[in-house]
């Protein structure tokens, strides 16, 4: 893994801080809770009170975060851990970057075969005016994942066309590099059966086959790491 790959799969902002449960069963039970109620100790805890299938049910019906400036988790800029310590990941992300020597975001850029940006109101002109007071008008000393997040996303992206040169990159190398994806993917590693598993089945299967409760909401729904049905509400024709 390099350097860069890390840099740019810092993804926080895709994680709530606020969180909606439904129940399959009852179109009228909800509860909120935040991220602090369901990480760490208090996983457990929530699975019982509310059951495996319906924490399924309700990340499925959920949506991810924005990965933009100003959605940066809440909890995660002041984060307790167990033991009591308080930590600013967010400055703890920059911080680390700085300290291996990444580039900045523009000269990153330039490393990878982009045009340097030139002013903060072409990298983001809603945040040019904060950008530009924070690093004091040089838009070369923006940090990388301020840059990845103030910029804006190609059409049908999730993330910038900047990062997503690294991880394409690095996802097929990570493939590649994988013995088991490549060299000993064959019956004598996996045995016929393995391979038939393999092929045959998906998320989708794994959830049904372990889950049978989900399949009114994974009705229709050719991938399930898109926003899954609503079973309280009318299918859509």
């Amino acid at each position: 893994m390099t350097e860069e790959f890390t840099s740019v799969y810092r993804l926080h902002p895709l994680i709530p801080d606020d969180y909606r449960f439904q129940s399959l069963s009852d179109p009228e039970l909800s509860r909120y809770k935040s991220f602090m109620d369901i990480q760490g100790n208090g996983t457990r805890p929530l699975i019982r009170e509310i059951g495996i299938e319906n924490v399924l049910y309700s990340f499925g019906l959920a949506h991810p975060g924005v990965i933009a400036l100003g959605n940066y988790p809440r909890f995660l800029q002041k984060f307790t851990r167990i033991d009591g310590a308080i930590m600013d990941v967010a400055a703890i992300d920059i911080m680390r970057d700085r300290e291996r020597g990444v580039p900045r975001y523009n000269d990153f850029r330039a490393m990878v075969r982009l045009p340097r940006i030139k002013t903060f109101k072409a990298l983001n002109p809603e945040w040019a005016r904060s950008l530009s007071e924070l690093y004091k008008g040089n838009i070369d000393r923006v940090d990388l994942m301020v840059g990845l997040f103030a910029e804006y996303p190609p059409n049908g992206f999730g993330f910038s066309d900047t990062a997503f040169r690294i991880f394409i990159l690095m996802a097929s190398r990570r493939l590649k590099s994988d013995r088991f994806f490549t060299t000993d993917y064959r019956p004598e590693i996996y045995t016929l059966l393995g391979l038939d598993w393999i092929n045959e089945n998906g998320m989708k299967s794994v959830l049904l086959r372990h889950y049978p409760s989900l399949a009114p909401s994974l009705k229709h729904v050719a991938n399930p790491f898109a926003p899954w049905r609503n079973v309280h509400e009318p299918a859509s024709i």
